[in-house]
């Protein structure tokens, strides 16, 4: 089975950004956000191996 491959559309990645700018801003800071921002991408790289992953 070939190993699947996450691409980001344009607008998921922008979205993703006002996220993190939104917390930036509330918090001060940019600790939640970082936090967060590696949250998704640890999430987002089990993806290809696991495609049910969460259903």
């Amino acid at each position: 089975m070939a190993k699947r491959k996450i691409i980001w559309s344009k607008i998921a990645s922008n979205k993703l950004s006002e996220i993190l700018e939104f917390y930036n801003q509330r918090n001060q800071n940019k600790k939640y956000s970082t936090k967060l921002a590696k949250l998704i991408t640890k999430s987002v790289k089990l993806l290809p191996d696991q495609p049910y992953i969460g259903t």
